[in-house]
């Protein structure tokens, strides 16, 4: 049988240590002079921030810094980004930090010339043509953290702040021109960070891994991105100056968002109605979810479950060892083992199980996922029924 299928891989990529410091050149390649800096609240003041824009100024750019984002960003952030980059003349974005800066640098990029709400550009069928691309601007990403790969993909998530829903916005245009990846950019991340956005990056290859259909090359590169993450991120939450180990995390974290373009599913599902509703960490959420949605993927991916336990030289490899191994690590890197555990009640899981149903991810789930499949899967990681 002949297979037809449409790929995208992601742009230019200068990685290694050191490599910031190649950042004023890149803007002045790509004809961004006045770039506005976008980063999180957090690491506004951080000397790495700092550092960056100065290097900035001192290359004669005309550059402003904008930080009102919150840790999973609404509606109301990126308004008020746009009315910075306007009010600046910015001519393109620095996206820099972990997935909330990214996210809202490359909404900012992308709403800077469009003229309707940014809800009318939702990840659903073509809605992404009704923006305006010639309105859409540059975007240089810098990520400082090592998991949610945004500085790798075509869209950003932003919470509608109205219904507690937090939705994906798409436009082909919104992958960054130029990403900056230096790992040591990441070494001063707290350790939960560390560790959140490092199981984020397995959720997002192993989701990817295991979504159906036909998309080889993203399947390479998801297998070859977990065995990076079982080897590296251990080493880094033990021992956080190990460049060598934040290179492998930070090449995890581009792999999984570039193979997740074949599809997420039940972890992410869950975790978007539970961070929206509770603030929780997104990549955290996802590890927390992960082996209750492995249990109850099972039967479909067993098979290739046991290719990638292969891979990854785990003993006796099949479903077993490769479910050992993801309890192992989580408790290794100290991920909490239930939804309760953190810091999640149950009184709203009626409501989380129906938004788990409408999430865009839980299309790519290997088996089909209703209200009473979302139900049962909060109700097993909520009292850590496996």
């Amino acid at each position: 049988m002949t297979v037809h299928a449409n790929w995208n891989y992601p742009t230019a990529i200068r990685f290694g240590a050191g490599r910031i410091n190649e950042l004023a050149e890149v803007c002045r390649g790509q004809g961004i002079l006045r770039p506005l800096l976008v980063t999180d609240q957090g690491l506004a003041s951080a000397p790495i921030t700092q550092a960056a824009r100065q290097a900035l100024v001192d290359a004669g750019l005309g550059v402003d810094l904008f930080s009102g984002i919150q840790p999973n960003p609404v509606g109301a952030n990126l308004d008020a980004g746009v009315i910075a980059y306007r009010r600046g003349q910015h001519d393109g974005v620095i996206a820099f930090g972990g997935g909330s800066g990214l996210d809202l640098g490359k909404l900012i990029a992308f709403m800077s010339g469009q003229r309707r709400p940014v809800w009318d550009y939702e990840d659903i069928g073509d809605w992404w043509t009704r923006a305006d691309a010639d309105g859409i601007a540059k975007v240089i990403a810098v990520p400082t953290t090592a998991g949610t790969g945004s500085e790798v993909g075509r869209a950003g998530v932003i919470t509608d702040a109205s219904t507690h829903t937090k939705k994906i916005i798409f436009h082909p245009k919104m992958m960054p021109v130029v990403v900056i990846c230096d790992p040591e950019l990441t070494v001063g991340m707290p350790r939960t960070i560390t560790v959140g956005t490092g199981m984020d990056a397995l959720s997002h290859c192993l989701e990817a891994y295991c979504a159906p259909g036909y998309h080889p090359m993203a399947d390479g590169i998801a297998v070859e991105g977990m065995r990076l993450v079982a080897k590296a991120l251990p080493q880094v939450a033990s021992t956080p100056a190990d460049i060598a180990a934040r290179s492998d995390m930070m090449a995890a974290a581009a792999m999984g968002a570039t193979a997740f373009q074949k599809g997420l599913g039940g972890m992410h599902a869950l975790s978007h109605p539970i961070g929206a509703l509770y603030d929780t960490h997104h990549g955290m959420t996802n590890a927390t979810m992960m082996p209750y949605v492995l249990r109850f993927n099972r039967r479909a991916i067993e098979a290739r479950i046991g290719r990638l336990a292969a891979y990854l030289e785990l003993p006796n490899p099949g479903f077993d060892s490769f479910m050992d191994f993801v309890l192992d690590l989580r408790q290794q890197v100290g991920v909490p083992h239930t939804l309760r555990d953190l810091g999640v009640d149950n009184r709203q899981a009626a409501l989380i199980a129906e938004m788990a149903v409408n999430d865009p991810s839980a299309g790519g789930n290997p088996l089909p996922l209703d209200i009473h499949a979302t139900r049962a899967l909060f109700d097993a990681a909520w009292s850590g029924a496996l």
